[in-house]
């Protein structure tokens, strides 16, 4: 129907995404969803719907404490439908029902997962259905094992079930308000179990499932995947590797001080791959120092993989930016990595996506230090860079903050989920481009 009344993929995409928010948000403002049987304001089941379809994890309210177990539900199955794609849903029950897809249709597809090739993108989608299941379930029983000592089996299994979900989609929504509103996972510092089990689905979540359906096909022949997968295996390895080194050594003496040499070096890691948009955290960032938060915004600016469940501007579009600034300093006309050249576009894409991002952001930044005098501007951009970048972490500033300033960072959920570059091809109508060249003259840069 979209597609005879000119809508194209990305509109599609769009309008889905838009669409799925408000029905969430009118459910949960619902009083059967919330504990204390009252109504939530409008703007905060939004800003809830939305964080949670664009698996981010800022929250006004804590998830245990105000939302009983259907508003729970509600807003797991939002996150699900958020990572995968409301696309990839929809082709779950396609191929339960035998359909057969178009070649539309599969140019819807190939926007939702990121690819640029139409062939296989059916089976790319297969791909990530089997194994979206295969790792929720996996996470869901080592969680369950955990949590069932405490809470009793139909209990444990359920927070088996929303936490597994919850990593694999880099959501970052956590029940553990039963213990203290708000806090994450700071109560589970000296938890190897449940943190390792976390890291590795925001990992194998956040790296994509380009990469994922080249490790399915090659297996661990390295040198046979494609260029895409090269970069983000390698390139996320090191980022955690980093991340996690800088954080020991800044953090060790400040917000890691109490725990033992291992559990430092285990939070450490912990604080290296959430910022990756997870929005988990084994520590407050109140508590950490004014470098350990810009190394964590930094991350949070970064983000996952293309056609993956979480945000940022992308390791692809970080490691183009690498090789242009190399290849400019070598005099080299071509970007080059693993014996292969980069598309002579790549560039030209990465550096607009990065400078519309980056004024997006700082737009909101100065949106809400305007709104909240009060506020510092390290929180204000933190809470910006992590409501773009889909990671949900935060200063503490998100409950106390005005209709306009959550509308504000509502807007950057629903850009940085779906990528600042497609909002904009979806609000802009196509033109058509004379076809002339005007005369070139240069300018000087830098």
């Amino acid at each position: 129907m979209l597609q005879k009344i000119g809508f194209s993929p990305v509109q599609i995409l769009s309008s889905g995404f838009a669409l799925i928010i408000l029905t969430g948000s009118i459910l949960l403002s619902l009083p059967l969803c919330s504990k204390n049987g009252s109504a939530l304001p409008f703007i905060d089941s939004l800003f809830t719907a939305t964080s949670a379809t664009c698996v981010t994890g800022l929250t006004i309210y804590d998830i245990f404490s105000q939302f009983n177990f259907l508003g729970q539900f509600i807003i797991i199955v939002l996150i699900q439908i958020g990572g995968l794609g409301f696309m990839g849903i929809a082709m779950t029950f396609s191929f339960l029902l035998g359909s057969r897809i178009g070649i539309f249709q599969r140019s819807v597809l190939m926007e939702s997962v990121g690819t640029s090739h139409i062939g296989g993108v059916v089976r790319l989608i297969r791909r990530m259905l089997l194994c979206t299941l295969f790792f929720e379930g996996i996470g869901a029983i080592i969680i369950s094992i955990r949590f069932i000592p405490k809470l009793g089996v139909a209990q444990g299994i359920w927070y088996g079930i929303f936490h597994a979900i919850s990593a694999f989609c880099n959501a970052g929504f956590d029940l553990m308000g039963r213990w203290q509103p708000l806090s994450s996972l700071t109560g589970f510092q000296e938890d190897w179990l449940l943190q390792i089990t976390i890291m590795s689905l925001i990992v194998i979540g956040g790296i994509g499932f380009i990469v994922l359906s080249d490790v399915i096909e090659h297996r661990l022949r390295f040198r046979e995947y494609g260029l895409h997968s090269k970069i983000m295996i390698t390139f996320t390895a090191a980022l955690i590797l980093l991340g996690a080194t800088a954080f020991f050594f800044i953090e060790q003496h400040h917000s890691l001080d109490q725990m033992s040499a291992g559990e430092k070096i285990l939070n450490a890691f912990f604080a290296s791959v959430s910022p990756r948009t997870a929005g988990f955290n084994s520590v407050n960032y109140t508590d950490m120092t004014t470098a350990g938060r810009f190394i964590t915004m930094l991350l949070m600016f970064i983000g996952a993989g293309p056609g993956s469940t979480g945000g940022g501007i992308k390791v692809t579009t970080f490691v183009t930016l690498l090789l242009a600034i190399y290849s400019s300093a070598k005099h080299y006309r071509d970007l080059s990595i693993f014996h292969r050249r980069l598309d002579d576009d790549a560039q030209r894409k990465a550096f607009s996506n990065i400078a519309l991002y980056t004024l997006v952001v700082l737009a909101c930044s100065l949106c809400l230090m305007l709104d909240n005098p009060g506020l510092t501007s390290e929180s204000c951009l933190f809470e910006s860079l992590s409501a773009m970048g889909t990671v949900g972490l935060t200063m503490g500033i998100t409950p106390n903050l005005s209709s306009f300033s959550k509308l504000c960072l509502i807007i950057l959920m629903y850009s940085g989920r779906l990528g600042s570059i497609t909002v904009a091809m979806a609000i802009v109508r196509r033109k058509i481009i004379p076809k002339i060249s005007y005369p070139k003259e240069n300018i000087t840069l830098g």
